[in-house]
């Protein structure tokens, strides 16, 4: 692959593909020519790109011959019948949804983790992590490498736009309602969404936990390259737009002291340490999260009800690092292997 790229966005009309388009212009990603891909129903519109205006093209008609890289973020069943095609014409594949994370001949890569993976890939796909685990594994990766992880305790607070745009409108129009005395009118999510938590995101298992809490454990394990670690999984769904916040209780084999954990974490590539016991000395997912990069990390202290173990609180903005910076990571690291 030369030091510039044909690139394909998949599903470029939607909240994380416009961000996809936002960042490889943000980091001037060396692109040749730029397909933008969508469904028949946003074909012909246009979006900007680098200030000029790209027609949007039909995923189903397009031929992707002599594409080289292309990000995909337009859900599980279109990169089931797509990712492949464009695999097959030559094209790197990075794909955001959980279609492929869990195939044994897929690397599932978090830049900032397990880079060197990206190479493994066989049939020409790499999949991007869930939003929740890529956040909390760039912050607990440095940890586990210095003292092993036995044990993950986490409940995430996860923002509507992880649901999509239609989420991020029923958030807006049921808080609207609300402060109107009108009925909220739940359609997107089972309940009311406004001033109100939802310890339910994606579809029921039957051991009891949703197919998003055992995404923690499935994608930990892979991504830290260890199956003996134990993750103990609570998703729950919260009024906030964007940005997703983790309380997460890590267990260590060897034991580390909380100055320990803050010179790995400011240290650690993609990660801000926002850490003092102070009213504000802490990351929220408006005051730093919503649009930037960085997984911040804060309440930093020692479990003293454990021997060996650490809380952290985990805020990060799961459009961008939780979906489309990582995409364009990856294939800036593809480009590079030149």
């Amino acid at each position: 692959m030369s030091k510039t790229a044909n690139v394909a966005v998949v599903g470029a009309t939607g909240a994380v593909g416009e961000t996809m388009l936002a960042i490889l212009a943000e980091r001037k990603f060396p692109i040749d020519k730029l397909h933008v891909l969508a469904s028949e129903r946003s074909a012909g519109g246009t979006v900007e790109f680098r200030g000029r205006e790209i027609t949007v093209q039909d995923l189903a008609t397009f031929d992707p011959t002599g594409v080289d890289i292309a990000l995909f973020s337009a859900g599980g069943s279109v990169s089931k019948e797509y990712a492949p095609k464009f695999a097959a014409a030559g094209a790197v594949v990075i794909d955001n949804s959980s279609a492929f994370r869990y195939d044994d001949d897929v690397p599932l890569v978090v830049s900032e983790v397990n880079p060197e993976q990206v190479k493994n890939r066989p049939r020409g796909i790499i999949a991007n992590p869930n939003c929740s685990t890529m956040q909390m594994l760039v912050a607990l990766a440095p940890i586990h490498r210095k003292a092993g992880i036995t044990r993950i305790n986490v409940a995430t607070y996860q923002s509507v736009s992880g649901a999509g745009r239609s989420a991020l409108e029923e958030l807006g129009r049921q808080t609207g309602a609300l402060l109107n005395f009108q009925d909220p009118d739940p359609k997107r999510f089972p309940v009311q969404i406004a001033f109100n938590l939802i310890p339910h995101i994606d579809d029921f298992l039957d051991n009891g936990y949703t197919k998003e809490e055992m995404k923690l454990v499935w994608e930990t394990r892979k991504i830290l390259g260890d199956d003996s670690i134990q993750v103990n999984p609570t998703a729950v769904r919260v009024p906030v737009f964007y940005g997703h916040s983790e309380a997460v209780n890590v267990e260590t084999s060897q034991k580390l002291s909380v100055a320990e954990v803050k010179a790995l974490l400011e240290a650690a590539p993609g990660v801000e340490v926002v850490d003092e016991p102070k009213a504000g000395g802490y990351p929220t997912p408006v005051t730093h999260a919503s649009g930037t990069d960085p997984v911040y990390v804060g309440r930093i202290r020692e479990d003293f009800s454990h021997p060996n173990a650490i809380n952290l609180w985990i805020v990060s903005d799961n459009i961008r690092k939780g979906a489309a910076l990582n995409a364009v990571q990856l294939a800036e690291l593809v480009l590079q292997e030149g």
